[in-house]
C-alpha cells in the first residue's frame, strides 16, 4: 500500500509543470512586483488583505478548539497557514505552475500577518477580534509565548517569522519566473524567436 502510494507520488512529481505563456508570466509579475511594494509601504501594519486571513484565522479557532484549549489557540494561527499550505500542494499535484506560485506567495504573506500579531504579545495593543464573548478575547501569541517561556522574545521571533515571510515571497516569485522560463512552452518559445 505504502509502496504504491510513493510510486503514484513519484510517477505524479515527474510529470510535467503545466507552462505558463508569456503575457501570463508578465502580468504575473507585475502583479506580484506591485503587491511587494504595497507591502513595503504598509510597513509591518496589517493590510486590506488581512482582513481575509483573519477571517480564516478566526474560522481555525472555531474548528482546532474542539481539540482542546492549547490547539484551539494555535488553531488560528494554523488553520491560517495550513489553508494556502494545501492549496498549494494541490496545485503542486494538478502541476499548476502560476497556482502553486501563487499560493505559495500567499502561505508566506501569511507570515506578515503572524509577525505582526506576535510582535504585539507583550504589548498587546492591537485590537482583538473573537467569534464568542469580546470580555473573553484573549491574545494568542500572548499565551502561546507565556505557555513555552518566550515572552520576552516576542518581537525577536517576530522578526524572524517577518524575514521568513519576505525571503519566501520572493522565492516564490523567483521560481514562477524560472519554472516558466524552463517550461517547454510553445507559447513561450514561440515568442522569444
Amino acid at each position: 500500500m505504502i509502496s504504491a502510494f510513493l510510486e503514484l507520488l513519484r510517477d505524479k512529481l515527474a510529470e510535467d509543470w503545466k507552462p505558463v505563456g508569456r503575457p501570463a508570466l508578465i502580468a504575473w509579475l507585475v502583479f506580484y512586483a506591485l503587491f511587494l511594494l504595497y507591502l513595503l509601504r504598509a510597513g509591518g501594519g496589517f493590510t486590506l488583505f488581512d482582513n481575509v486571513n483573519l477571517v480564516v484565522h478566526e474560522a481555525g479557532h472555531a474548528f482546532f478548539g474542539w481539540f482542546g484549549p492549547t490547539i484551539g489557540i494555535m488553531g488560528g494561527t494554523i488553520m491560517q497557514l495550513l489553508v494556502p499550505l494545501l492549496l498549494c500542494v494541490s496545485f503542486v499535484w494538478q502541476r499548476h505552475t502560476s497556482g502553486a506560485a501563487f499560493c505559495a506567495f500567499v502561505f508566506f504573506e501569511n507570515f506578515l500577518y503572524v509577525a505582526t500579531y506576535m510582535a504585539d504579545a507583550r504589548a498587546r495593543a492591537l485590537p482583538l477580534v473573537t467569534l464568542g464573548d469580546p470580555d473573553n478575547a484573549e491574545h494568542d501569541f500572548f499565551r502561546i509565548f507565556s505557555q513555552f517561556g518566550v515572552l520576552q522574545h516576542d518581537t525577536q521571533i517576530a522578526a524572524v517569522v517577518r524575514f521568513l515571510g519576505w525571503a519566501g515571497m520572493v522565492a516564490a516569485v523567483a521560481w514562477l519566473a524560472w519554472r516558466a522560463t524552463r517550461s517547454a512552452s510553445p507559447a513561450l518559445s514561440a515568442s522569444t524567436r
